[in-house]
């Protein structure tokens, strides 16, 4: 199988290498956290040479002996070297009994550079705290992007057309290896129903596997729809599927922690609050609802915005769903003190109108073909504007967006071509 650098999280490893925090790699089943490693690995044995690498790989029989945490503890100390900077890389952590005993030792001893992979369901952020009593810092993971996607497949021309192949193939590159169709959806299959059984079933104890599976393919077919654990209850009742809301809201909830699925909250832009009903969820991969759903009627517009809102979270923004006087903006993301709103379209007209349309007061480049709003005469200048006047423009992008008056991308190129 073809392998790509990935920069974005190897960079990262790169900058915390020699830090003190133990590093913690998360990420869905597939998404490629075993192959990071080697490359930083891979990465540390080029660039030093005064360090001493520890790899432990819990997938490998070989390692089977010291799948307990004492095993672990004499292993890695029998294998310290006190003239060199010692550096412990362990994966699939998880399969190691009471693994954080061992790792918080060595975390004790200031004498090594942690960093550790594991199955999704055993590695959650929610118990990280519990698991480690010294720092740590959490990696997220997450399938190829459609960037990584272009770069695995050498694709540098014709990106609208790769990207209606990209909303369907996804970002798991492990099955990229099957040329045929089928295979490669059989291979997304394996996938989910591994992550179900191992990740969730046996994780969590759960009886009704069916409810689990027709709870996660309601949530595949309504991504970005706004929801509610009580309407999705109700919904799979009035489809003779016996349940409750407290049953469908621990479910999602294993479904989130096995980074299946991504839950967005709103956020009201004018109050600055955080509003507690009607959230959406965003599936971690595409690839998964065609491969399970089949491939007709493939609504673009929900499908892009699902591709959006995994596309922030891998550049490390918190996003929501914005509110502002009962218009919905599809993004508000947050990142340290920026802060970027982001509509997104598959399709606008390409009327136009002149006064009311405002530039965005910032954008996200994603590598996607997308719809941009431009002044026709002078723009507008985002410190000028009082909080009363920003939502107001807001809300004429918005009505702009919604009547499909605006400039298409390459409209907004040609007329900065003559200027």
């Amino acid at each position: 199988m073809k392998i790509i650098e990935r920069p974005l999280y190897l960079d990262r490893l790169k900058r915390l290498y020699g830090t003190p925090d133990i590093k913690i790699i998360t990420g869905l089943r597939r998404s490629g956290k075993s192959e990071l490693l080697r490359s930083f690995v891979n990465y540390l044995k080029e660039s030093y040479t005064d360090i001493n690498i520890i790899r432990i790989d819990f997938g490998d029989l070989k390692f089977d002996s010291l799948k307990n945490y004492k095993s672990l503890y004499d292993y890695v100390e029998k294998m310290y070297d006190d003239s060199l900077k010692n550096v412990l890389i362990v994966d699939e952590v998880q399969l190691c009994e009471k693994f954080e005993l061992a790792i918080n030792s060595f975390h004790n001893s200031k004498n090594y550079d942690i960093y550790l992979t594991g199955s999704n369901a055993f590695l959650l952020s929610s118990d990280l705290a519990t698991l480690f009593t010294g720092r740590f810092i959490e990696i997220p993971v997450y399938p190829f992007s459609f960037e990584e996607y272009c770069s695995y497949f050498d694709i540098d021309r014709d990106y609208s057309e790769h990207l209606q192949d990209y909303l369907v193939v996804g970002g798991l590159s492990g099955s990229y290896v099957y040329d045929n169709k089928e295979d490669r959806a059989a291979y997304i299959n394996d996938v989910y129903k591994t992550l179900i059984k191992r990740d969730l079933i046996d994780r969590y104890n759960i009886s009704e596997e069916a409810l689990l599976d027709n709870l996660a393919e309601f949530l595949m077919d309504n991504i970005s729809n706004l929801t509610t654990v009580n309407n999705i209850s109700k919904i799979l009742n009035s489809n003779q599927i016996a349940t409750n809301h407290v049953t469908i809201g621990n479910y999602i909830k294993y479904l989130c922690n096995a980074f299946m699925f991504y839950k967005v909250k709103r956020y009201d832009i004018k109050g600055k609050k955080y509003l507690e009903i009607n959230d959406k969820y965003y599936l971690a991969d595409l690839s998964f609802r065609y491969a399970l759903l089949g491939v007709r009627n493939i609504d673009y517009g929900r499908a892009y915005e699902n591709i959006v809102a995994i596309e922030l979270l891998r550049r490390g923004y918190d996003i929501y769903v914005g509110t502002l006087y009962q218009k919905e903006i599809d993004f508000v993301a947050m990142k340290g003190d920026e802060k970027i709103y982001i509509q997104v379209s598959d399709d606008v007209s390409s009327e136009k109108t002149g006064s009311d349309i405002m530039s965005k007061t910032s954008n996200v480049y994603i590598g996607l073909e997308s719809e941009v709003k431009m002044p026709c005469k002078q723009p507008l200048v985002y410190e000028d504007l009082s909080e009363e006047d920003f939502d107001r423009e807001i809300l004429k992008a918005m009505d702009d967006l919604d009547s499909g008056r605006v400039y298409t991308s390459e409209e907004v190129e040609e007329s900065l071509e003559d200027i």
